[in-house]
């Protein structure tokens, strides 16, 4: 069993320490983005996990040679956040500073969304609640409680200055891939949810010259949950950021049959 002392947030103390946690749980989960990035599991606690190595997966999706290596390696000091955001599949996500996380007010609605909602915040801040034993169970339900927790988090976050302007870093190196329609020549692209609410689909990107959907070449990034972007994200993005709206294409492909052009009805 979890202990229950409380714990302080780097300023912030909490006035109640977190419910205990029982051992037969049916809370609902998360999507595991470490099971579907390779299989790689967070430390037990947060101690044990400044003194491990993260290894990551090194098989490589079907996507084709044109797809780049994703993985990544960890320091020992590393903190959650940054292991997180580096696990293959979730390079599509920025860094949120810690600063906004410990603002309650930033986190308003939150914890009827995420279970074990007290249990995974420590675990995102890196404090020491976790510090108890954990059988396997308790450790992967409070594991996917912080990866739900920290995705809504990260959709609030990006569309905030600080958020916007950590993704325009990342959009400027085309971190969130290039549109394959030929015609966009190599446009670089926007990560985007197709719904806010979690678990009602996953990540897609768009294409702002174009203005079209499509699937992440990675498969492992099509597994991330839709709702971590959020629906609001690339059209907040391009209003900040107007010079990186590129102009609409100008060219369209027409079908032909031996250089006559189709009518079209008979497309």
């Amino acid at each position: 069993m979890l202990k229950s002392e409380s714990t302080s947030r780097s300023g912030a103390t909490r006035s109640n320490p977190p419910p205990p946690l029982p051992k037969s749980s049916s809370s609902l989960r998360a999507p595991s983005s470490s099971s579907n990035a390779g299989g790689k599991k967070p430390p037990e606690s947060a101690s044990a996990k400044h003194n491990s190595t993260a290894h990551s997966p090194h098989d490589i999706s079907d996507t084709g040679s044109e797809e780049t290596d994703l993985s990544t390696s960890e320091g020992d000091d590393s903190s959650w956040i940054s292991w997180f955001c580096g696990l293959r599949g979730n390079e599509l996500l920025c860094e949120v500073d810690e600063d906004y996380i410990q603002d309650d007010f930033n986190l308003c609605g939150l914890p009827g969304q995420v279970p074990f909602y007290e249990y995974a915040l420590d675990m995102i801040l890196d404090n020491d609640s976790l510090s108890g034993e954990l059988d396997g169970e308790e450790h992967n339900e409070i594991e996917s409680a912080a990866e739900l927790l920290y995705g809504l988090i990260h959709a609030r976050y990006i569309v905030t200055s600080k958020g916007l302007s950590a993704m325009h870093e990342k959009y400027k190196r085309a971190d969130f891939g290039r549109c394959p329609r030929v015609f966009c020549g190599g446009q670089q692209c926007l990560p985007v949810g197709t719904s806010d609410i979690p678990r009602n689909g996953s990540v897609k990107i768009y294409c702002p010259k174009c203005e079209d959907l499509y699937f992440p070449r990675c498969k492992y990034q099509s597994n991330m949950d839709g709702s971590y972007v959020g629906t609001t994200f690339p059209h907040m993005y391009l209003m900040t950021y107007p010079s990186a709206k590129p102009a609409k294409p100008v060219q369209e492909y027409v079908p032909r049959v031996f250089g006559f052009k189709l009518h079209r009805g008979s497309r």
